[in-house]
């Protein structure tokens, strides 16, 4: 089964706070100036804060994205022929130290349609932590043209992650490894090969990345966005975040608010939320999207799926997954289908309802004993390459929540805290739980519990939560708008399912997304579309 370009689209925009247990090291492959742009900056390694400030961009047009970003072809030119452009910025590696060592963000840019009218920049970030905005926006450029009639569309890959020194870890080999490894051990025997499997890619991660990982985090990659906003030329930022591009956004707009200018929040992440909760709020989510795919099945006459009811038929999904950790089968090439990689590929394809069709698809054929095409959702979200290459999204995923969390939990603690998480799913509940150890052992101390995201004085944000979003349950829309402050956080609610509001083309959210962004109109807080 191979995996459609569509797909690997959606999974890298769906990867926003991607799940815990997913998030392993990957090796760029290609070392870290292979294949790169001829654009680059005017600075240099050794430039001061104001060299840093006034350089300048060379963009040309970009080049096929490398293995850390996903690999792939050069990407298709945008309607009307304009070619996407790539360029380099440099940054300080240390805000501390903005005269010392400074490294490469990777940059993309679609120029806007009508420059008489152009606003400025539309700066995206598209989740994770850990997607490459620079493969990212292309494959789905033409999904805002829209909105490049009046903004260049930008996107760049944060700190650590893809062509901006991404962080590198574990070499494919042993990342097919440690996906066939069982990640919900159920005695003392699988419990130390989990716990020492999850030393060994962080001993990796050190060992190949040590001097980049106390910098990767998220108050940095905001603090690169504003000097961004300047090199751009912009006097404000304007901003599209999905996902953890949410988190990412709010920390921007706490550390600048005066800059902040048109900006949209959409699959909101919710600031208010520590480790353990958020995680249990994504166990409860991707539990509701279970429950209505389950919904759907039961009610149609030709569900391949075994069962008259949504309970019969997620029952049959679970009996599957419990054959599966005894026997796995075949997947791909000489790769097994096992419980751990098939509650992946489920997970993948509950982040969108147009992938439901392949869950479907895939949960029949592995009941057959074809585990082909639930392997192949599962590298979707995995990072991995038909040709068996990982990009570094999961090693950047797990450096820069590892930067940012300071939560550390042994493995009493995690065990402690599986029963919460089974009731929040029977299904995903393990899955989900044995991840709060994702952390533990990492070399560099977490700056937070929960971010800072209140903005007094900055101008609106619109806040958009999806009453059906498996991934960031909508309540972090409206703990978002709060912590934003008064006058701040303007909420949209989409009542729909999947992972983010924008891209399910619903009309009402494109209609107000789309006047609030090109012509300025703020919309009532407390909207409702679908």
């Amino acid at each position: 089964m191979r995996t459609s370009p569509a797909l690997r689209a959606a999974a890298l925009a769906a990867t926003a706070t991607v799940l815990l247990p997913l998030a392993a090291c990957s090796d760029d492959g290609d070392g870290e100036g292979a294949s790169t742009p001829t654009g680059a900056s005017t600075a240099s390694p050794s430039s001061t804060a104001d060299d840093l400030a006034s350089q300048e961009l060379d963009w040309s047009p970009c080049p096929p994205p490398n293995a850390a970003q996903g690999g792939g072809a050069s990407p298709s030119p945008l309607p009307g022929g304009v070619v996407w452009e790539c360029s380099f910025m440099d940054v300080p590696l240390d805000y501390a130290k903005p005269d010392g060592r400074t490294i490469e963000l990777a940059l993309v840019r679609g120029k806007a349609k009508e420059q008489k009218r152009r606003i400025g920049s539309l700066v995206f970030n598209f989740g994770g932590p850990g997607a490459s905005g620079v493969a990212t926006l292309p494959a789905f450029g033409t999904e805002y043209d829209k909105l490049r009639t009046r903004y260049d569309l930008v996107s760049f890959d944060p700190r650590g992650v893809g062509r901006s020194e991404g962080v590198e870890c574990a070499d494919d080999a042993q990342l097919d490894a440690f996906y066939q490894e069982d990640s919900t051990p159920d005695d003392a025997a699988e419990e130390k090969r989990f716990v020492q499997g999850q030393k060994d890619f962080i001993a990796d991660c050190e060992e190949n990345s040590g001097p980049e990982l106390p910098f990767v985090g998220t108050t940095n990659a905001a603090r690169d966005m504003d000097l961004m906003r300047t090199v751009l030329g912009d006097e404000k930022l304007h901003y599209f975040g999905i996902s953890y591009g949410t988190e990412l956004g709010g920390v921007y707009a706490h550390l600048f608010p005066d800059k902040v200018g048109r900006a949209v929040f959409d699959a909101v992440v919710d600031p208010t939320k520590d480790a353990e909760q958020s995680s249990l709020g994504q166990a409860q989510g991707f539990q509701l999207a279970l429950d209505n795919f389950t919904k759907d099945c039961a009610e149609r006459d030709d569900c391949a799926l075994p069962g008259a009811t949504p309970q019969e038929v997620e029952q049959g999904i679970a009996d599957l997954l419990a054959e599966l950790e005894e026997q796995p089968i075949d997947g791909l090439g000489d790769r097994a289908l096992t419980q751990t990689l098939a509650t992946t590929g489920i997970a993948s394809a509950l982040y969108s309802q147009e992938t439901w069709p392949l869950l479907e698809q895939g949960l029949d054929e592995a009941g057959g004993g074809n585990g082909g095409l639930l392997l192949a959702l599962a590298d979707s979200l995995n990072g991995r390459s038909e040709d068996g290459r990982y990009d570094n999204s999961n090693a950047a995923n797990i450096s820069i929540n590892c930067a940012d969390s300071s939560e550390r939990f042994s493995l009493e603690q995690t065990k402690a805290a599986l029963p919460a998480f089974r009731k929040a799913s029977p299904l995903f509940g393990d899955y989900l739980g044995w991840g709060l150890m994702s952390c533990t052992g990492w070399p560099v101390a977490g700056a937070w519990k929960t971010p800072d995201v209140s903005a007094p004085g900055s101008a609106p944000i619109l806040v958009i939560g999806n009453t059906g979003d498996p991934a960031t349950p909508y309540a972090g829309a409206k703990a978002m708008v709060d912590r934003l402050g008064e006058g701040v956080g303007v909420e949209l609610t989409y009542q729909g399912e999947g992972h983010g509001a924008y891209n399910s083309k619903d009309a009402c959210v494109q209609r107000t997304v789309d006047g609030y962004l090109l012509n300025g109109r703020v919309p009532k807080s407390g909207t409702v579309c679908g």
